[in-house]
């Protein structure tokens, strides 16, 4: 049960960041700076003395871990770092009012896309900083071209399958997943499981035709003011055929919760299920399992969905002292023995820094890390939709269709759609 729990504390996050919604983890918006020069932090903290700062984050389990990260910078550079508590979902709330009354904090963090769009003006500008190049491929956060975010971590999602029942290599096109899925049918095994709940639906595996396009953010700008559709776009195209062969090769959906999918995946009644890496809290109940994570292959695509829950910002109204001194913090977070140890190993985070190496992931977590490291992924371009659509119009519509075998997934994209558009007015 504590699992399931940990688990839908996940879905609650994403449908606060999808509530919020404008990546995937980038914006193209123009960013404010603060025009003072500070683009010179110490390497590891070092030993310079540096103004007191404050520090202001959302995540509650990563809490005590963040005030103990505090004292042993401390310890090692005599700075200190002020944690402000964690506030839940309460959290938007508390730092809009800070930041307009001026009241800090000097680093925050923010989700990637509405959110970041929302405090945009308040970002300092760290391009020029020297943690900033050991960012993973495509995971900073991004304003206009200039980095404002250093990513928490990263999370990703695919095909999670069971290496005895698929190779990979036997699943690359709408082609071979079909003929896999077909044959898993008539061995008595369900080829691949989704379930009733809104994001492993139909939330999740949406995203990759929005993350195949040349630009998902304005592809999603376009279909909001009626200017495209998906109907009329070949990757959606070839998603609806997808889940026309799930429909017909798999137990329906909306007969199975989350708790019965990762059961039946991990005994061995399933072949795939289409997850994210946070599913593995639930696997790891049933022991060593033989699994791994692969790109759902709309399109031929071959990389997985991964993009950052969030990242840390610096105010670019604090003083230009505070500023260095966030920056120092940073550079000592992501390039000190003590505070890559924490990111793995204390939050529990999957880097997304190409210098800190995570031992001992979990095989779902560790192939997410080596997509962040080589940047063989797609955006979470979900994270852009209209606020609540996922939940109240694109679930709807989903769980009609895998009721209803006559539907087609012609009618079904037009019905996609249809609830789009009314959702977008």
């Amino acid at each position: 049960m504590k699992k399931t729990k940990k688990v839908f504390g996940f879905l609650a996050m994403m449908v606060l960041i999808a509530s919020l919604v404008a990546c995937g983890g980038k914006t193209n918006s123009n960013s404010a700076n603060s025009g003072t020069d500070t683009n010179s932090s110490n390497t590891s903290g070092g030993t310079e003395k540096q103004a007191k700062i404050s520090l202001f984050q959302s995540k509650v389990e990563i809490a005590e871990a963040l005030e103990e990260l505090a004292n042993k910078y401390k310890e090692e550079t005599g700075n200190e770092v002020e944690v402000w508590g964690s506030a839940g979902d309460a959290y938007i709330t508390q730092l809009q009012a800070k930041l307009a009354a001026k009241e800090g904090p000097t680093i925050f963090s923010i989700a990637s896309g509405a959110e970041a769009e929302k405090f945009k003006s308040y970002y300092y500008d760290m391009s020029n900083e020297s943690y900033v190049k050991n960012i993973a491929p495509n995971m900073a956060l991004e304003v206009d071209g200039k980095v404002v975010g250093v990513p928490i971590g990263v999370e990703g999602f695919g095909l999670v399958y069971n290496k005895s029942l698929v190779d990979p290599k036997d699943v690359t096109d709408l082609a071979s997943f079909t003929s896999k899925m077909e044959s898993l049918k008539a061995e008595g095994i369900n080829g691949l499981s989704l379930s009733q709940e809104a994001y492993f639906l139909i939330g999740h595996i949406l995203n990759t035709p929005f993350a195949l396009q040349a630009d998902p953010i304005d592809f999603i700008n376009k279909l909001n003011n009626g200017e495209v559709k998906m109907a009329d776009t070949k990757e959606f195209q070839e998603f609806a055929k997808f889940m026309e062969v799930i429909r017909q090769n798999s137990v329906n959906p909306m007969e199975v919760t989350y708790d019965t999918q990762m059961g039946d995946f991990a005994t061995g009644k399933t072949a795939m299920v289409h997850q994210g890496n946070w599913s593995y809290g639930m696997l790891a109940d049933y022991g060593d399992l033989d699994i791994g994570m692969m790109a759902l292959p709309i399109a031929g695509n071959n990389k997985l969905s991964v993009d950052i829950p969030g990242g840390w910002v610096i105010n670019n109204g604090a003083k230009p002292e505070e500023i260095k001194a966030a920056n120092a913090f940073l550079d000592w977070l992501y390039n000190s023995e003590t505070g890559k140890d924490t990111i793995v190993n204390k939050f529990k985070f999957i880097p997304a820094m190409t210098n800190i190496e995570a031992d001992g992931l979990d095989p779902l977590s560790q192939a997410v890390f080596e997509a962040t490291k080589s940047g063989n992924t797609i955006p979470w371009a979900m994270n852009y939709f209209p606020q609540g659509i996922i939940v109240n119009d694109l679930t709807p519509v989903t769980s009609e269709f895998f009721l209803d075998n006559g539907m087609t997934g012609e009618q079904y994209l037009k019905n996609l759609d249809d609830a789009w558009a009314k959702a977008a007015k």
